[in-house]
């Protein structure tokens, strides 16, 4: 039942196309995330934390958003399991977010920024751009009210 929960409520925020537009800066962060068509499992899970308000508020906000294949890469079970955990789904989406507009001119090599979760990411440039483990596929899409990097791997805060 969760399962066709999650399914259901990605189908329905998926609602606009499936690449983004031309339209960067006229969307916010969640409307631009919709569009492109392949953050459907992040959509959904923002959706269950019930974070799409302040996705949606001013910020601004600078969001690495893990792609489809990046949540299919989890262990089979772990996505189920979070849609049950809410306060731990939080936490791992907040970790995703950085308050401010960071662009990718803004990085530097080693450098750690802290999340709306608490903790901090680090920068890597030595080979590409890396946050933690995760590589940055597309950087500075540009929203109303922030700026979305793509990364390729969901990436946890450390416990503690």
């Amino acid at each position: 039942m969760i399962r066709r929960t999650f399914v259901m409520t990605a189908a329905a925020l998926a609602v606009a196309g499936t690449a983004f537009a031309g339209s960067y800066g006229k969307k916010d962060i969640v409307d631009t995330a919709v569009e492109a068509g392949t953050f459907e499992t992040l959509v959904a899970a923002v959706s269950a934390a019930g974070l799409v308000d302040t996705l949606k508020g001013d910020g601004p906000f600078t969001v690495f958003a893990p792609t489809d294949e990046a949540f299919a890469a989890l262990p089979e079970g772990t996505v189920e399991a979070l849609l049950e955990d809410i306060p731990t789904l939080t936490a791992i989406l907040t970790y995703h977010v950085v308050p401010g507009k960071v662009m990718s001119t803004d990085l530097s090599d080693g450098m750690t920024a802290t999340t709306v979760q608490g903790g901090d990411l680090t920068v890597d440039l030595s080979d590409g751009v890396k946050i933690n483990d995760a590589s940055v596929v597309a950087a500075d899409v540009e929203t109303s009210n922030g700026v979305i990097h793509v990364i390729d791997q969901v990436i946890l805060p450390a416990e503690g």
